[in-house]
């Protein structure tokens, strides 16, 4: 699929199709409570009791440290002004052991759990969450993670003792015209005496400027799209930019250039053509990085949102006493203890391995990186013209400072990193109607001959016969069941009685549409959507009544956000089928072809021939290498 000169050819719609389903991790071999979730089957006990949290001294000992150092140096303000992370943040966080959180003993890290990985995360985003994203993209998706799961011996002792001494790693995917759409991938690997020769552009590298170390996805004629090991000092591979982003102004971020680049055959992660099912195995668990920092950046808007609204009064009253703003205040406190329990729990079960956690940790990256981005939006709208100031100007002023508008601007790149909203919605919904497809793959696949599409029939009733009867009566409609969680049964009942309602909807749309429901995007969103609220309700109200002793305030939270959940759980089932999807799908199309551009006339639009998606040829790179090394400590 690529040319002679090594970009991509143009790939069909079923090609690019073809691609992300030969990536997906098809096998259950362990029970899922999301997937079962989605079928109609609510089962509580693969998350009730509440999962112990892992004990680890030497983990309470770094995070202590980490605490100490993030308190009282690190300067997160300092950095959003700088834009800039200072070499003395690298030289402290190495010392720290902060770069091999989860990379093993042997290996020189801290062999951290999941769990303690993202306090950690948590703790540090509070303060810099440029600094987070450095150390999440270096471990989450960056070199550490994918030699821990695919990598071979001697790959580990090769590249794990650096990384885990303060070296910093990066992932590169992205490309300047290929984005969620692998198949069109131009980076190629050709096989040459020894090795590889790498050539080809990578886009938007988090930690890219500095990184000594890449994982790198690229084509290997005939065998596909392989993940490699690769030196960012090696000859050949040329920072271009650093880019520069609306928040995270701290950040990393290149373009980066590789040209005849020599890559050792040893040097070849997991064996050719496994590139892209490495990376989505990758992310099952490193997708609850992202939510860790949603999740500290709730906390410390709770923090905020608290202090302010008892002291500012307007109208004789503190702010927070007025309905308007106590809903706000509200909704930031059970939404973030909502986001803490699944995220908390994801890591629970993905640390004792009982679960398989794909589901769950795609649900809590979708809907914390949404309801954050909500949660800073409510503290601007508190605070008010404050909410907008900067904190250095708010200083000036003499002012306590609080930073609200740059956490807005930090937050909103969730609903795009390691896979966008809209993205997420069609990943977890493909998992969500995985046992419809099996069953019925044949009926609904217009090259399939009859006889196929006969046997096809002929599983699929007997599939939907044991099935459908399963999602007519549950335990959500007896009143007394789960009574040991007192006043939360009635929310749980709820959530099993939505998700057969859930399974339902599905079916039927799968009827409806058939082969044609993945184009209808909409109505997998809200399904995905609706199974995020249930397990964000099935979460808090599980840790509530696990630790009503210790923490009994928080069985109110978790009730408060279920209430809060149905309302918009509701509004999302009535959604399925009462919505505007298909007169929108309509007027976008007359939107691009100019139907509508009258309503554009009026303003000044900036006069440019440059292309939206810029252009790039293979070959030595013609500007200035601009990378970053950080000096050595002594």
């Amino acid at each position: 699929m690529t040319t002679t000169h090594g970009k991509p050819a143009d790939v069909s719609e079923k090609q690019a199709r073809q691609v992300a389903e030969d990536a997906r991790e098809t096998g259950w071999r362990k029970p899922s409570f999301g997937k079962e979730l989605f079928l109609g089957k609510f089962q509580l006990d693969l998350i009730d009791p509440w999962p112990t949290p892992p004990e680890n001294p030497d983990a309470d000992e770094f995070f202590a440290a980490l605490k100490r150092y993030v308190r009282d140096d690190l300067d997160g303000e300092q950095i959003e002004r700088d834009a800039r992370i200072p070499d003395e943040a690298f030289h402290e966080l190495a010392r720290l052991g902060a770069f091999g959180m989860k990379i093993d003993k042997e290996y020189g890290g801290l062999g951290l759990s999941n769990l303690h990985y993202c306090k950690a995360l948590t703790l540090v985003g509070s303060v810099s969450a440029s600094t987070a994203a450095l150390l999440s993209a270096h471990q989450s998706i960056g070199v550490p993670q994918p030699l821990k799961l695919f990598g071979s011996a001697a790959q580990k002792r090769s590249f794990l003792p650096r990384l885990a001494g303060g070296e910093v790693s990066a992932f590169l995917l992205t490309e300047p015209d290929v984005g969620s759409d692998p198949a069109r991938l131009g980076t190629v690997a050709e096989p040459v005496d020894g090795g590889f020769r790498l050539n080809g552009v990578k886009l938007w590298a988090t930690n890219g400027t500095l990184a000594t170390l890449l994982v790198v996805m690229a084509r290997v004629p005939e065998k596909g799209i392989t993940a490699f090991v690769v030196e960012g000092d090696a000859p050949g591979v040329t920072i271009e930019r650093r880019n520069a982003f609306l928040g995270l102004r701290g950040l990393e971020n290149s373009v980066t250039r590789f040209h005849d680049v020599f890559v050792p055959a040893e040097n070849v992660i997991g064996g050719l053509g496994k590139g892209l099912r490495i990376a989505l195995t990758t992310l099952n668990t490193g997708r609850l990085s992202l939510p860790a920092m949603c999740v500290g950046a709730g906390k410390r808007a709770l923090a905020i949102a608290r202090e302010w609204s008892a002291d500012r009064v307007q109208w004789g009253r503190p702010v927070g006493t007025h309905e308007a703003v106590a809903k706000k205040i509200a909704f930031i406190a059970a939404t973030t203890y909502a986001m803490e329990s699944m995220l908390d729990l994801s890591c629970l079960i993905a640390d004792d391995a009982r679960n398989d956690i794909r589901i769950e940790a795609a649900l809590v990256k979708l809907f914390a990186s949404e309801m954050a981005w909500q949660i800073a939006d409510e503290l601007i709208q508190i605070r008010g013209g404050r909410g907008y100031e900067t904190s250095d100007s708010l200083r000036a002023r003499g002012e306590r400072t609080a930073e609200a508008e740059q956490m807005l601007r930090d937050l909103r790149i969730n609903r795009i990193f390691e896979g966008s909203t809209e993205i997420m919605h069609l990943l977890i919904a493909r998992e969500a109607v995985d046992a419809h497809l099996t069953v019925a793959g044949d009926i609904i696949d217009p090259d399939a001959d009859l006889a196929k599409k006969a046997r096809a029939g002929a599983r699929a009733g007997k599939f939907y016969a044991r099935w459908l009867p399963t999602l007519a009566v549950g335990k959500g409609q007896i009143p007394s069941e789960y009574g040991r969680f007192g006043p939360l049964a009635t929310h749980l009942r709820y959530v099993e009685r939505a998700s057969r309602k859930l399974a339902r909807s599905t079916f039927y749309a799968m009827s409806r549409w058939q082969g044609k429901l993945e184009r209808k995007q909409g109505f997998l969103g809200r399904v995905v959507d609706i199974g995020a609220e249930l397990f964000a309700m099935s979460a808090a109200c599980v840790r509530a009544n696990a630790e009503r002793e210790t923490h009994p305030a928080g069985l109110e939270l978790a009730d408060l956000f279920c209430r809060q959940a149905r309302l918009r759980t509701d509004a999302l089932f009535t959604a399925l089928w009462d919505n505007t999807d298909a007169l929108d799908v309509k007027a976008a199309q007359r939107v691009l072809d100019g139907h509508y551009r009258f309503l554009e006339e009026g303003v000044v639009n900036p006069a440019s021939d440059a292309a939206w998606v810029a252009s790039w040829q293979p070959g030595a790179a013609t500007v200035q290498d601009v990378r970053r090394r950080i000096p050595s400590a002594e």
